[in-house]
């Protein structure tokens, strides 16, 4: 069988007896494809450090008959996380679009745009630069998935939000006016919500350059993670380690 290529994120590795990996790539043509580097610890010609999560590769496989593993064959870097500097929050956050894409992309299932966005994002996730590019990346994610309410009106009443603060709950979808926020809800800013919208009408290197501290779209980031976990049924451990950073 010949083999297939693709361009691909390294997303997760996992050692597999003594010298061979477990490797869980996300790929343009096939979307989330799961399969064993062979000799992987010992073979700097086919691999080298192209198996480096989040690494932007070109992968060669084959998919063999009754097996659910592919096997690699080799693959080309692109662009790795590692050729810039890697401080804690940016290793965090390489984590955060590791994790998201390997819970919730299904295998084998290939997305054009969630590859584009992952891509896009990954060429602009800096050190000392993070917050920009993760409120980017869990915003698009969140809509793409089809998880994403108006953020326009209350979900309660339907009455257009405007110019006012809007209302978030941990247990219940869309945002609410004053009126009607449930008891132990969160804020969200006017300017978080025009973040948004600005976000849905540019790609990401139109905002690179802004001033981005992790105050800006706190609130955003805050309902968009409340809204996955919902849906998944757990937090994501990233998301967690993201809340903590200063």
């Amino acid at each position: 069988m010949p083999l297939k290529q693709s361009e691909a994120i390294v997303l997760r590795t996992y050692p597999l007896r003594e010298a061979d990996l477990l490797v869980t790539f996300f790929t343009r043509q096939e979307g989330k494809v799961k399969g064993v580097a062979r000799s992987a610890k010992k073979s700097r010609r086919r691999f080298g450090g192209a198996l480096e999560p989040l690494t932007c590769v070109r992968v060669y496989w084959e998919d063999r008959e009754r097996q659910e593993l592919a096997r690699i064959d080799s693959c080309d870097v692109l662009q790795s996380p590692l050729s810039s500097e890697v401080d804690y929050p940016r290793a965090i956050a390489l984590g955060h679009i590791a994790e998201m894409l390997d819970e919730v992309m299904p295998d084998r299932e290939a997305s054009d745009t969630v590859f584009r966005l992952a891509w896009s994002v990954l060429q602009n996730l800096k050190a000392g630069q993070v917050w920009l590019p993760v409120t980017y990346f869990d915003l698009w994610m969140v809509r793409l998935l089809g998880f994403l309410p108006s953020l326009e009106g209350c979900v309660v009443c339907g009455r257009s939000l405007g110019e006012e603060l809007a209302w978030f709950h941990a247990l219940s979808d869309g945002l609410t006016c004053h009126d009607h926020r449930r008891i132990a809800s969160s804020e969200m800013a006017v300017s978080s919500r025009k973040i948004a919208a600005a976000m849905f009408r540019a790609p990401l290197d139109k905002f690179i350059g802004d001033p981005w501290p992790r105050a800006v779209a706190a609130d955003l980031r805050k309902f968009l993670m409340q809204i996955l976990d919902r849906h998944l049924d757990k937090r994501l451990v990233t998301s967690a380690q993201l809340d903590k950073l200063e």
